[in-house]
This record gives C-alpha cells, structure tokens and sequence, in this order.
C-alpha cells in the first residue's frame, strides 16, 4: 500500500535522525511510528482471525429463469470487536453477487446476508471459494485470508423448458400389439405376476388375495406397457453450429422470462445449440409427464447417452446431462444415425434434433425408417442464427419420405413451434394411440 511505504520511510528517516543526532525529540517521534506500525499491523492481523464465514443454499440445483438463493453469515467468534470486513467470492456463478463490505463487527456477534440472482445460463458452477480481508485503523495494512470450504460446492442450473402442448401423430403406436417381457419398477397395467413383499414396496403393489391365502405378504410384479421407446438425437456436430452475439441481461428485475409471461417471451442466447437443449429438455419432459420412457443420445466430444427409462429419475438424468453439454461433436448426423439406428429396436420413435444444413443425414433417416424406425425431425433453421445457409427446404425432402418436421427460427415461441409440423408427413405409417 502506497501510504504503509510512506510511513516506513518516514520511520527510517526518524530512526537515521535519531540515530545520528541524539536529539530526543527525534527518538520519540521514532518510538511512537514504531507502536504505531506495530500496533497496526497486529489489529489488521487480528480482524481476520476468529472469523468464520458460513453459506446455506437453499437448494443446489436451479433452472434456467429461476432464482439462485444462498445465505451467508459471518461470525466474529473472538472477543475482540472487528474494524471493518470484505468478504469477497470467487463463485463461477455469473450474476451471483455474494462479495459484501461489512462495516462494523462486535465480539461474539455475527452477521447475516441473503443473496438472491436470476440463474440465466446452464451449466455446472462452483461456490467458492471465498476471501476474507481487513485492516488497521490508519489504513497502513491490509491482511487477506483465504476461507478453506469443507468441500466444494457444486450448483447445477438446467435449461430451460417450454410447456410444449402437442407433438408428432407418429409416436406410441403399439409394436405389433405385443407385450414388451421387460419388468420395471413402475406401476403399469400389465401385472407379470407375484413375488414376496420386500422393503420398500407401496401398499398398491400388495396382492392380498394371495396374501391371504398364503399367510405372508405377496406383491404383484409389473411389465412395461406395450409402447415403443422414444429417443432423443440432439446433433452437436461443432461445424453445424451458428450463433449471433448476444449480450447477456442483468439483473432479476430487469428480466421478463417465459415463467412470468406466456408466449414468445422466452429469452435464449441466439445459439442453435441452446435452441436445441431447450428444445430436448422440453420434449424429455413432455413424453416423460406421459409416462413415456425416453432415452437421450448424443456425440459431443464423447458419446452421450441415457438408456430409456421412463419417471422423475430420468428426467433429472437427462436435464443434468443437457446443463453441462456442449457442441463439441465432430461427427456428422447422418454417421450418428447410421451407427445408432441398427442399436434400437423396432417401432422405436426417434426424434432428431439438427441446425445442419447438409441434406446427407436424410438418407441415413431413410434407411433407419425402412429398418422400422420411426423418425421425426426438429429442424433449427442456422440462417437465423447468422449462418450463410438455411435448412428449412429439408422440410420438403423429409416429407416425401413421410417424416414429419418441425422448423424452429431464432425468437420463435418454442411452444408454438413445436405444437404442429412444419411439414406433415403425407403417407403415415401404423395405428396412433
């Protein structure tokens, strides 16, 4: 600090005067800048210990358009009173003001702060770590201390998710009509059969008539509904990305976003990329709140996937994945298609969802449908986005070969968007549910 190197060459100034004329005013004026030095540097040591700092969130998952709220309270358990405080955060949480001056702090007191943000962007973000910093009086020295967490603390924001009302005719129909032998833990309409009662099983699980007969408890066994599987494809082919620049809003109050007002409200980087994570975390919860089971698939920089399965349970395993995920994939769609379709069974629904511009997945689509496949497209159309090319003329193409297709441009209301096909399919194939 410019003003403790001022005082110190005056101390070393007073100590030579002193030193080499003797005069007693010189000498006191030396023993009174040393106290002073000393006494300053021990306060502004002593206003960072017996500090501790404490943070409660309220949860550690949040969604994008949602508040982020956290607790903090600093507690000066020494007897002595502290001058003044920062504490200052290091959090990847953007928007997430935390760091706070605290003017004055007694001994055996403490003081609290609650800090609430809009959480705009998805992702995986760290609290923490956090500094503690305080000084003398005099302003001649400044002590930091680096506060140790207990752990890291991890907070996880989901994309966003559009109420999406309706989507594609072409999903669900039954496989033949046969029953799928597959046993879940699920409740469904088709009972296998009975089994001994374990820990855990719901009461409407109990068969009591072979309860009774046999004197123990007994649970019926389920199997899956005979309905075929829906797939999410979200293509994160680096290269068939685009995205304009975009500044991020501040503020929580300074935001409408979808949850507060219906329609095109809903406020997303200009990115196919976070077009399509919203898009995918907005059918996953679509079909799952229909007791569908879904899976996810993906190529970023490694393979992506999540078994279908059907609850809660996986919608959360697939918003976790779409917060962290990025465009990093080097393989095109129409080798994802290829390689992945031979994988999944027959009259299994898979929904592509591609900013590509190139028309070579669509053969690859093709071939998939005649394997029995059925395919539906989500098209993001890159010339919104700032790309030189468009794909809405696939439209036309995947039509003929009776996929249906939905076209999604840059500020479109996502719900509307995915409520009817852009092009609907002209020969449809099997029963609808």
């Amino acid at each position: 600090m410019k003003r403790s190197r001022i005082v110190l060459l005056l101390w070393l100034v007073m100590a030579a005067g002193a030193i080499g004329t003797g005069r007693d005013l010189l000498y006191n004026l030396w023993y009174l800048l040393t106290a002073l030095l000393i006494s300053s540097y021990l306060w502004a040591w002593s206003g960072i210990r017996w500090v501790e700092v404490r943070r409660f969130l309220r949860a550690s998952r949040s969604q994008v358009g949602k508040i982020a709220e956290e607790r903090l309270v600093v507690q000066n358990r020494g007897l002595l009173p502290k001058l003044w405080l920062e504490v200052r955060d290091y959090s990847t949480l953007p928007d997430h003001p935390v760091s706070r001056v605290i003017g004055s702090l007694g001994g055996r007191r403490s003081h609290s702060w609650t800090v609430k943000s809009r959480c705009l962007q998805r992702g995986r973000f760290t609290l923490g770590p956090l500094t503690l910093t305080s000084g003398d009086p005099f302003g001649l020295f400044k002590t930091t201390r680096r506060l140790e967490e207990p752990r890291e603390t991890t907070f996880i924001v989901y994309p966003a998710i559009v109420e999406v009302p309706t989507f594609a005719p072409l999903i669900g129909y039954l496989p033949g009509g046969d029953t799928i032998r597959r046993r879940t833990p699920y409740v469904t309409t088709n009972v296998a059969g009975i089994r001994d009662y374990m820990p855990g099983d719901s009461f409407n699980r109990i068969h009591w008539p072979s309860t009774a007969r046999t004197g123990r408890l007994m649970s019926k066994e389920f199997e899956l509904d005979p309905t075929a599987d829906i797939w999410l494809l979200l293509d994160l082919e680096r290269g068939a990305q685009a995205e304009l620049s975009w500044v991020r809003p501040r503020g929580v109050d300074q935001v409408r976003l979808p949850w507060e007002l219906p329609g095109p409200d809903l406020i997303l980087p200009p990115s196919t990329v976070e077009y399509g994570v919203t898009i995918a975390a907005s059918l996953a919860r679509h079909f799952i709140a229909r007791d569908r089971a879904v899976g996810f698939l993906a190529y970023s920089h490694r393979r992506e996937l999540i078994p279908a399965d059907r609850g809660e349970r996986q919608l959360t395993k697939i918003l976790e994945t779409l917060a962290v995920i990025r465009a990093d994939g080097h393989i095109p769609l129409a080798e994802v298609i290829a390689a992945e379709a031979v994988h999944l069974r027959r009259n299994t629904t898979l929904i592509a969802i591609t900013p590509t511009d190139q028309s070579s997945w669509i053969a690859a689509a093709r071939a998939a449908r005649q394997r029995g496949l059925n395919l539906v497209a989500v098209l993001i159309d890159p010339q919104t986005f700032g790309h030189s090319h468009s794909n809405a003329g696939h439209s036309s193409e995947l039509s003929i070969s009776g996929i249906p297709t939905y076209l999604v441009r840059q500020g479109d209301d996502l719900a509307q968007a995915l409520a009817r096909p852009y092009a609907q399919a002209i020969a449809p194939v099997g029963r609808y549910r």
